[in-house]
């Protein structure tokens, strides 16, 4: 389903919804597209022209400052013109049905929707109800998936790491109510790590993790022995109740990851975050901020990762206009 949606007949980008059903070429394409732009932050002009004329519309159904900062960013170095819709205040929120907003969209003479939903699923409906001449790219659906999120953490990756044969990576949290880390594990696994870990409580870890081509610890020590990529996720409060853990200060002491936590790494492990950090939750501020911290470059590396998908979704999308 989602490999006929996402691709043209040639095997190009059209709309990116999901990891799922990517192949390792395109992932790659996507991260070598990403290399290009990278150093455009360094230039007095941070603009390409290839979207001039074109017309990106970020529509988040969801709050998310940073994710939408980055792509309104992207979309503007690529000298596209961007709105952003105020949802709280648009006529969704007086009744108008998702479709009929997309039509009304439509009508504007739009190119591409980047879409972010409470519901899983959103971007694909989107995706399959839009005019053939419009890319959808999904910033976060539900609990289903934040891919472009999984292809920035994949570029910081391998900007430190070089490739990804041979390395050992743990992603530590709220694995249960995380769609990043199914896009993370879902990229990690295509591009071809070693092992992937999850560690997190049994209450947030899904049935049968480990039919996700995981590895599954209940102890950090055991969990972080040797490995060389740290990825810490935020407890998702607003979708659990108080079931899930005893407290913040015991899943801290737990789970947290500290600098003696950090020691059972390797020593040139990287400890990364896709954001909002919860300091003194899941991190200490010594570690968020420490030498082997690179969320801050994740930041960064978002703005090119997604000029890089929009650019490559546009141009198929383009051709079957």
């Amino acid at each position: 389903m989602t490999r006929h949606l996402q691709l043209t007949d040639n095997g190009r980008l059209k709309h990116f919804l999901t990891i799922e059903g990517l192949s390792q070429p395109l992932l790659t394409e996507i991260l070598d597209t990403a290399a290009s732009f990278a150093d455009m932050s360094e230039h007095n002009v941070k603009k390409v022209p290839l979207l001039r004329g074109k017309t990106i519309i970020n529509l988040f159904f969801e709050n998310s400052t940073r994710t939408r900062t980055t792509f309104e960013l992207a979309a503007t170095r690529l000298s596209a013109d961007v709105l952003n819709m105020n949802i709280a205040t648009s006529a969704t929120s007086k009744g108008e049905s998702l479709l009929d907003t997309i039509r009304n969209l439509e009508a504007m003479h739009v190119d591409m929707f980047v879409v972010r939903h409470a519901l899983s699923g959103a971007a694909h409906f989107i995706a399959q109800h839009t005019a053939p001449h419009i890319s959808v790219i999904n910033a976060g659906d539900g609990q289903h998936a934040h891919p472009t999120q999984a292809m920035l953490d994949m570029f910081t990756i391998r900007q430190h790491k070089k490739q990804f044969a041979g390395l050992k990576v743990a992603i530590v949290g709220d694995i249960l109510h995380s769609r990043v880390a199914r896009s993370q594990i879902l990229a990690l696994n295509t591009l071809g790590v070693d092992q992937i870990r999850v560690i997190a409580p049994k209450t947030l870890l899904p049935a049968n993790v480990e039919d996700m081509g995981v590895i599954a610890f209940q102890d950090m020590a055991e969990g972080l022995s040797d490995v060389d990529v740290i990825i810490m996720l935020r407890l998702q409060k607003e979708r659990m109740n108080s079931a899930f853990l005893p407290s913040e200060s015991e899943y801290f002491r737990c789970f947290g990851l500290t600098e003696a936590k950090l020691k059972h790494a390797k020593s040139d492990v990287i400890v990364m975050h896709p954001g909002p950090i919860n300091r003194g939750v899941e991190i200490a501020s010594s570690v968020a901020d420490g030498p082997q911290s690179v969320i801050l470059q994740q930041v960064s590396n978002g703005i090119a990762v997604r000029m890089a998908i929009m650019s490559m979704t546009m141009h198929s999308a383009g051709d079957m206009a």
